[in-house]
């Protein structure tokens, strides 16, 4: 089923003393970020990324609507296939130097089967099966410095939607390096990870939510999908 998580911002813990607000280019460890966080009014997103605080710009229509695109897309899939989460934009601790916001997260909900979890204060931690990010203002960063630490951090596949190039770039992780996922037959490009989970990248940049919504239900009865859903039951 699609589950929102818990709300974005890292909860903290009440601070004694007042502290300063979090300012962009910081740089600062992953429990000071959440504590400096928490003395941030108002602040709805923030990331660290190597130790340097990452504070973005308002959200644009044209990342919005491609959020919405892509997230609609995880989203009918965990919906079909039980014990798989789509997250939208959930507080990702994945080491003591870097916490994300990706814009979507799709995890395998299952403590024997799963790379992350949820922490007691609500907020995820570990290195989610698939991580996505829409790159218009982070594109830099989007596909340098974090790409880097999801690699790193054993993140199984990566997408990456540069929308002011108008392509997107699907990497699985392979002997510990990044390799672009292959297009197969007409266009279509299949999850590694997530069996029955298939997209036309094309497509999808193109608008076209039509021809995303056919590959993903031919991706949803195949047979590698059957299996993967009665496999996930076993656990």
């Amino acid at each position: 089923m699609l589950t929102l998580t818990p709300p974005n911002k890292p909860t903290g813990r009440p601070g004694r003393t007042r502290l300063a607000p979090l300012r962009n280019g910081e740089h600062l460890s992953r429990a000071e970020f959440e504590r400096r966080w928490e003395a941030t009014p108002d602040l709805r997103h923030a990331e660290l990324i190597e130790g340097i605080v990452f504070m973005t710009p308002p959200i644009s229509a044209s990342h919005s609507a491609a959020h919405e695109r892509l997230h609609h897309w995880l989203g009918v899939y965990a919906r079909h296939t039980p014990g798989v989460r789509a997250l939208i934009s959930p507080s990702l601790r994945l080491d003591l130097r870097n916490e994300f916001q990706p814009d979507s997260v799709l995890r395998l909900d299952h403590p024997s089967r799963g790379r992350s979890g949820v922490a007691a204060d609500g907020l995820l931690e570990g290195a989610p099966e698939l991580v996505v990010e829409i790159a218009l203002s982070s594109a830099d960063y989007d596909a340098h410095e974090k790409r880097d630490v999801y690699e790193r951090q054993g993140v199984q596949e990566y997408l990456l939607w540069l929308v002011r190039e108008a392509r997107c770039l699907w990497w699985a992780l392979q002997n510990g390096v990044y390799t672009p996922l292959p297009s197969r037959a007409k266009g279509v490009t299949r999850s590694q990870v997530f069996p029955g989970l298939w997209l036309d990248l094309r497509a999808l940049v193109a608008g076209d939510e039509r021809r995303v919504a056919s590959v993903l239900t031919r991706g949803l009865n195949s047979a590698e999908h059957a299996a993967f859903v009665r496999q996930l039951a076993r656990t």
